[in-house]
């Protein structure tokens, strides 16, 4: 175990590393207190421009710096249940010469022991940040996997306008979107189609 943590780790340096500064989105491996070990947080990296007072503003025309957002985390129990979906996903992310990054092997129970940064493209941020996002205080863990798997279904298109809907229109925009495609993906509290359409997407992957 422990040499494939160290196997683990220079795989990392070697290949991961230094593309976390680059990639539009990471994924955290983090410990948060009062929330189970370990924590998946998904960052957006956003532009940003000064507005003279020291603070930052998003930025829609260039910028002079890019930071790192939370846009959602997921841990507990509906981290167990999505995290075979979670490792489907990030397993397709690759680098500029189309290699596969193998970012799965940091889902792993010996890799999720490790605390760092995996760098995701745009398709596996947009997809993990929306489920992400999607899920907060959803009790019904059917319905949370169900999103997880109508989401990975998305195009890349797709899951980056449905994210952007969520985050970029106000408080309150925001807040419904959220709303709505919650019910639309993963319909309403113990609705029997839930389980039915779940059943379905679990076999065909």
């Amino acid at each position: 175990m422990a040499n494939h943590h160290s196997d683990l780790l220079a795989y990392y340096q070697k290949h991961l590393a230094s593309l976390v500064t680059t990639y539009p989105f990471v994924l955290r491996l983090a410990e948060w207190k009062d929330y189970p070990v370990p924590i998946l947080v998904v960052k957006e990296r956003r532009e940003f421009i000064s507005d003279g007072n020291g603070k930052n503003q998003s930025s829609l025309h260039g910028s002079t710096r890019k930071i790192l957002l939370e846009i959602g985390h997921l841990a507990g129990a509906a981290q167990r249940r999505c995290l075979p979906i979670i490792r489907h996903l990030v397993a397709k992310v690759r680098d500029k010469a189309d290699v596969p990054l193998e970012l799965h092997r940091f889902l792993s129970n010996e890799g999720l022991r490790l605390r760092l940064s995996l760098p995701l493209d745009e398709e596996a941020g947009a997809k993990l940040g929306l489920i992400f996002r999607l899920q907060v205080r959803l009790k019904e863990l059917d319905r949370v996997e169900l999103i997880a798997r109508r989401v990975a279904n998305c195009s890349r298109e797709e899951a980056a306008y449905l994210l952007s809907r969520t985050l970029r229109f106000g408080p309150d925009a925001n807040r419904w979107a959220i709303s709505g495609l919650r019910l639309m993906l993963g319909g309403q509290p113990g609705d029997p189609a839930v389980e039915k359409m779940l059943a379905r997407l679990r076999i065909s992957g």
